[in-house]
């Protein structure tokens, strides 16, 4: 499957001219004034001014919202202010890039989600970075589940019911996608996989335009993200048929997980995490991680993020590479088996 992104060339192109890449060569090694501030960052007190916190899409997705939670809780556990600053483009790649070539003291850290940490690797070779090599986990902070919807006129109003109408209408069916490589646009190839069913990607301009397509019968399905599905849900606009997530989500419990509805193990969510430029000294490591631990036990912070469909899923530094290599391997393996490419 081809799909296109407008605009990728362009952005690909603004990272390798801010990070000196040609033709997709990692990062340039950093200067020696560089390495000698960050070991001063180390030997004093941490952090000694503000803190940016880089978000890779624009403000207003579930991406900002959770970092805008996160840095408000962490300023207080750190004594210093975090700021969130957006920085997107190109899939997130843009936002990742700038923070692999940031001076690694913990005064410029990542909130990343899957699809940019995981996914986008296998979609752009030539990103400038490389996950592994670039960055050191600070480690998973929440997830959010995603919804298998249908359109109400669709008529189904199971998952069973949906894989055998798709299955006697091969490619009449379509889906709609709010781009290449997000999770929810890899939650369905994941699906279609399991399934065997043949359904056509309708791709869109962002989030709000796609479910607006599923609402008019545009497009018969599409996942959506949980914070947009559960008023679209209550409302009757769209018809649930199941949650991505391996237990059902207590703000709808009536909906089974796809896992409980003929496919055994699936499983896909967004799930945000903090990293930071490779080279951070492992006692700022330690000490963010400390802190983005007290920050996920918070009840304020826990309560304004369960709200909106968003749970704790918190992991140490120590945990983050063997995560990361498991969540890219699941994810490579379906692009690489379903087709998945970039115009």
């Amino acid at each position: 499957m081809t799909l296109s992104r407008r605009g990728l060339a362009a952005g690909l192109s603004l990272i390798a001219a801010g990070s000196g890449t040609v033709g997709g060569a990692l990062l340039r090694p950093r200067s020696a004034a560089a390495q000698g501030a960050v070991q001063g960052a180390a030997q004093g007190a941490y952090p000694t001014h503000t803190v940016t916190l880089v978000v890779s899409w624009a403000p207003g997705g579930s991406t900002d919202f959770v970092a805008r939670v996160v840095a408000q809780q962490l300023t207080r556990e750190l004594g210093q202010q975090v700021v969130v600053e957006n920085r997107a483009g190109a899939s997130g790649t843009i936002g990742h890039a700038s923070v692999a070539r940031a001076r690694p003291d913990g005064h410029t850290l990542l909130f990343g989600v899957n699809s940019t940490y995981a996914m986008a690797r296998h979609l752009f070779p030539q990103r400038g970075y490389d996950d592994e090599k670039s960055f050191t986990g600070i480690g998973r902070v929440a997830t959010t589940p995603i919804f298998l919807c249908v359109s109400p006129q669709l008529g189904v109003r199971d998952i069973p019911g949906f894989v055998a109408l798709a299955k006697q209408q091969p490619g009449k069916l379509s889906y709609a996608s709010s781009g290449a490589g997000s999770s929810a646009h890899l939650a369905t190839e994941l699906f279609l996989r399991q399934t065997g069913a043949e359904v056509q990607n309708v791709t869109y301009r962002g989030g709000a335009p796609a479910v607006q397509a599923l609402i008019t019968n545009e497009v018969q399905m599409a996942f959506v993200d949980a914070v947009t599905a559960l008023p679209m849900m209550a409302a009757k606009q769209i018809v649930p048929l199941g949650v991505s997530s391996l237990q059902r989500n207590p703000l709808a419990p009536e909906v089974p997980t796809i896992a409980e509805s003929g496919l055994p193990g699936y499983e896909c969510a967004s799930e945000f995490a903090i990293l930071a430029p490779a080279g951070t000294p492992a006692e700022i490591i330690q000490t963010l991680g400390a802190a983005t631990a007290a920050t996920m036990r918070n009840p304020e912070v826990l309560d304004r993020l369960k709200q909106n469909s968003i749970f704790p899923a918190f992991g140490t530094p120590d945990q983050f590479p063997a995560y990361l290599a498991a969540e890219s391997t699941k994810w490579g393996e379906l692009i690489k088996a379903r087709g998945i490419t970039l115009e």
